[in-house]
């Protein structure tokens, strides 16, 4: 099975240049699986309804959030009726829609994707570590599903390279969201997960992760109020990382880091 995930989509820029590589990525990497975060699809803050469904019709299997999952009201009423849509497992508990999915793949094999929101520097949440055990008591690797990918939506990369380790051998791939730099650190862990620290992100590089540089810069310098801030708009890098796994064990074969366009060094499997 081949996998491909996606970092953070930034806005439009991000958005539109994964809705415009995604055809030809699945076809020319023969890809099984794609899954993205889209937690700053929508001009850097949230996702809308019409932008998940914009990310299906071009391939992507499911969407995972994090701790911007909110800031678009109307996918409050939207997230119950989508199962693709993939809030923080560890959410607090009431929190509408689900932190995890199924994902029926060809030849009749099943994707579990799940996603965890990290403690250290992040707003009050439960543990990610438990949250993750209770699901794979339901979910084990070759028992349920023949795949299991974790998104951690984290601060801190102590926190993501913890949960890497706490979880090799039992998942597929365990890769890190929110910081939106790619790391260089892709790798196979000792027991076969594979693993890289942050995926990166969807959007202009140009930028202060993925905002303004102007606003931005003006925010940490003057720290007085300014405008709000807003994605930057020049051409996107599209940052990810592919994952072969093998169909006898779930355990992964290897990890590649995926950059495409903008201003990165292009890293291509």
């Amino acid at each position: 099975m081949k996998l491909l995930f996606l970092g953070d989509i930034v806005g439009r820029s991000g958005r539109d240049a994964v809705l415009a590589l995604l055809p030809d990525l699945r076809r020319d990497l023969k890809l099984d699986a794609v899954v993205v975060n889209g937690e700053n699809a929508a001009h850097g803050f949230g996702i809308t309804p019409k932008h998940c469904q914009e990310f299906y019709a071009a391939g992507v299997d499911a969407i995972t959030l994090g701790n911007h999952s909110w800031d678009q009201k109307e996918l409050v009423g939207y997230i119950d009726s989508d199962p693709r849509l993939i809030r923080p497992l560890n959410a607090v508990r009431a929190t509408p829609g689900r932190g995890f999915a199924v994902i029926d793949l060809p030849r009749g094999k099943k994707l579990l994707v799940t996603q965890v929101i990290g403690r250290l520097f992040m707003d009050a949440s439960g543990d990610p570590f438990a949250a993750v055990d209770d699901l794979l008591a339901r979910y084990p690797l070759k028992g349920a599903v023949n795949a299991i990918l974790v998104d951690v939506h984290a601060e801190a990369t102590s926190e993501k390279m913890g949960m890497a380790h706490y979880l090799d051998g039992r998942v597929s791939a365990v890769i890190g969201t929110h910081s939106h730099i790619p790391t260089a650190d892709a790798q196979l862990l000792p027991k076969g997960t594979a693993y890289q620290t942050d995926a990166g992100m969807c959007g202009d590089y140009d930028s202060v992760i993925g905002m303004g540089k102007e606003t931005a810069v003006f925010k940490l310098v003057r720290k007085l109020p300014t405008d709000r801030l807003a994605p930057a708009e020049g051409p996107a890098t599209v940052c990810g990382a592919v994952v072969d796994i093998d169909d006898a064990t779930g355990l992964a074969n290897s990890i590649s880091p995926l950059r495409l366009g903008g201003r990165l060094l292009t890293a291509k499997p």
